[in-house]
């Protein structure tokens, strides 16, 4: 038998299993880890007081901004390096024009002030979206007859990454898919002297049916109504596709590239990381979350086992890092052993 290109052949006596004998043995030759440093913690920010908790996604609650504050500082003690925040915007404050989305003094400038100022050393990453602040739910700017216009939202948002970066955002994740965002957030960010901030575009975000709870947490399921988003997020149904928007994203001057979800589509993951050999990531969305937390609270899995598996196949498939709801118990996990 020919040995397959690029392994080791056959040889008279092999027997694998004595690798896995021990665990000494295991651990040396493991060839992925699961690291704190490769986990990203989302967190939902409300105003006023309090903390509301996420039906849907167990364990997650939408924090005020001095509860954001607190669960920031002790994801950090526990090791977590990057946060990401997503706003829950009031209805009041939605419009047609989204304007709400680069007020200096709104919800999310002011949550990332908040957390610079208490935990300077941890990276704050934002969401460069209009879904937040549109009465619609939509990622983009919505002409006469339903359809999410693309130039006049990448203006928009545009002035929304600004915003987020003059507040101290570290990282912008534009998650809205329009064509040409990046090149024109990366121009205006240069433009305003904002050359270390980085941007970790969502470069390959499929319309999936993952994200339904998500929807719940940042109050957009009523406004999104039967709705959808294949207008402008990616056919589930479509590879290649994958690397032409992360190509294009990165000639614009993205610095990371992330796909979402992530369990099912870790071949994309794969297939990005062949291909660019750039920081890749994943979105571990809250629908993975929301089923890990069905079937462990049923008695039906172990969530501890099965998540930390999770997270090894993103890292298998060539994850260099993981948004994940579960950072920081995985953050505590690994510091108990």
């Amino acid at each position: 038998m020919n040995p397959i290109p690029g392994l080791r052949a056959p040889y008279p006596g092999s027997r694998p299993r004595r690798q896995r004998s021990q665990d000494f043995a295991r651990r040396l030759v493991a060839e992925n880890t699961v690291t704190v440093d490769a986990l990203i913690q989302p967190y939902f920010v409300i105003e006023g007081e309090g903390t509301q908790a996420v039906d849907a996604m167990p364990g997650v609650s939408r924090l005020a901004i001095n509860h954001l504050v607190e669960q920031a500082a002790h994801a950090h003690e526990q090791g977590v390096q990057m946060i990401v925040l997503f706003p829950v915007t009031d209805d009041a404050e939605k419009s047609d024009d989204c304007a709400s989305a680069w007020d200096p003094e709104g919800l999310a400038a002011r949550a990332i002030r908040a957390v610079k100022a208490a935990v300077p050393t941890l990276g704050v990453m934002t969401d460069v979206a209009l879904d937040p602040y549109s009465p619609h739910g939509h990622d983009g700017l919505m002409d006469e007859s339903g359809y999410i216009i693309n130039d006049e939202t990448v203006d928009a948002l545009v002035r929304q990454a600004l915003c987020q970066a003059d507040a101290g955002a570290d990282v912008l994740g534009p998650s809205d898919m329009m064509d040409g965002r990046v090149g024109a957030i990366r121009e205006a960010l240069e433009a305003a002297d904002h050359r270390n901030v980085m941007i970790m575009s969502y470069a390959a975000k499929y319309a999936s049916s993952f994200y339904g709870p998500f929807k719940e947490a940042v109050g957009a399921a009523k406004a999104f109504g039967k709705s959808d988003k294949k207008s402008y997020q990616m056919d589930p149904a479509n590879g290649d596709e994958a690397l032409h928007e992360v190509a294009a994203d990165l000639q614009e001057g993205a610095d990371m590239v992330m796909v979402k979800p992530g369990l099912p589509y870790l071949d994309i993951v794969r297939r990005v990381k062949e291909t660019f050999a750039v920081p890749t990531f994943a979105y571990h969305v809250s629908g993975e979350y929301a089923m890990l937390k069905a079937a462990s609270s049923n008695g039906w899995i172990d969530e501890r086992s099965c998540v930390m598996e999770t997270l090894m196949s993103f890292r298998r498939a060539g994850c260099d890092g993981v948004l994940t709801y579960y950072a920081t118990d995985v953050a505590r996990w690994l510091r108990e052993g």
